[in-house]
């Protein structure tokens, strides 16, 4: 055996003695098995299937065929990319926007494009994978400030050596669920002449009666503020954008390597995504409902209410996780499982996410047995 094959067999076996073997499985999605109670799909309002949503995509395949058959910047761009763009800058309250074929690359194309050895990125210790990898791509000095630390913040801005900063956080952070003070990180942005970079992968449909926390904190359309989205949340259908200033949609275009040489978001899920914006422009009662979801989930896991669609239970380990999620699917209800290294404070957990249609007392008989089940001496009691 090769040293290579030698070092990956190696790793299986890391994995398995620590609990942190993962699996595609067909088994758990809700749309391949009926009956299922979903506690752990991003579908946060239900769009994915709603039959407008849907129409509107079976339109786009009809008039553009199944792809975008090129990079945006040779023949991939369709009108219902622009259409795209024009609706979610409209819900966000932005001046402009570009989308990309997922929310992983418009993060790791916007840092990338936006970095250099003289501009440093200030990123909170929590942010997604995505942000991460873009900061590692941008060629700039990388400070990893203490998870929503808004001294600490400070300091690393106001001591810092480089002339350009870019400030790095989510809106709502996607493991545990809580907010960022994004007016007071703003302030502090201004202050120390940096541009602040929000993640609302997790707010947009959710904050602000849909329009994103962002716009509830009254920043959209800010000069030193830009917006990072995904499609395949609340939006419930894929791909990403970049919303903000358009001389920045303008630099990306020209100099995101994730734009430039990617193929172009299928028009399909670009025309759903528009349809999807318009939705939850006109029927803000969707976010509410998912609200009060998360309420009901919170208070019967005994768990702190969180700001966001996704409430968090603690687990002894992640071998009780990966027990106590198998436990919950044998009675027919899907929740996440997160385990090291997906969880930022390296506590596994059962990750249940509200969502708007979800039938309350289901949701709160779940909620209960998943906070029994996460701890070893509730089930053996």
């Amino acid at each position: 055996m090769s040293a290579l094959l030698e070092w990956l067999v190696r790793a299986e076996e890391d994995r398995r003695r620590a609990g942190l073997v993962r699996r595609t499985d067909v088994r758990r999605n809700p749309g391949s098995r009926g009956g299922l109670l979903d506690l752990a799909s991003n579908d946060y309002l239900g769009l994915g299937a709603d039959p407008r949503v849907r129409a509107a995509a079976i339109r786009a395949i009809e008039t553009y065929g199944a792809g975008a058959g090129a990079s945006r910047v040779v023949t991939g761009t369709t009108a219902g990319h622009v259409e795209l763009e024009r609706e979610l800058a409209r819900l966000t309250g932005q001046p402009s926007c570009l989308a990309f074929s997922s929310g992983y690359a418009a993060n790791v194309g916007l840092l990338a494009a936006l970095g250099s050895p003289d501009t440093v990125i200030v990123s909170d210790e929590h942010v997604h994978a995505s942000l991460i990898d873009g900061a590692r791509l941008s060629r700039s000095p990388v400070r990893i400030c203490p998870h929503n630390d808004l001294v600490a913040l400070e300091t690393l801005l106001r001591e810092r050596e480089q002339t350009r900063a870019v400030v790095v956080v989510e809106s709502i952070y996607s493991v545990l669920g809580d907010a960022t003070d994004l007016a007071r990180v703003a302030a502090l942005c201004i202050t120390y002449d940096a541009l602040l970079v929000v993640d609302e992968a997790h707010g947009i449909g959710v904050a602000g009666q849909g329009r994103g926390a962002v716009h509830a904190a009254g920043l959209s359309g800010a000069p030193h503020v830009v917006v990072t989205a995904t499609l395949s949340k609340a939006l419930g259908t894929q791909g990403g954008a970049v919303l903000g200033p358009p001389l920045v949609r303008e630099h990306l275009v020209n100099t995101a390597r994730t734009f430039i040489f990617d193929t172009g978001l299928a028009p399909a899920a670009a025309v759903g995504a528009a349809e999807a914006c318009r939705i939850i422009a006109a029927e803000p009662e969707r976010a509410g409902e998912l609200h009060r979801i998360a309420s009901v989930i919170a208070d019967a896991a005994g768990v702190p209410h969180a700001p966001g669609a996704v409430q968090s239970i603690p687990a002894d380990s992640a071998d009780r996780a990966v027990a106590a999620a198998d436990a919950l699917f044998d009675e027919g209800i899907v929740v996440g499982c997160f385990r090291p290294p997906s969880v930022p404070d390296g506590v596994s957990r059962l990750r249940l996410v509200a969502r708007a249609g979800v039938d309350p007392e289901q949701a709160e008989r779940a909620a209960r047995l998943a906070a029994r089940l996460s701890h070893a001496e509730s089930v053996s009691a």
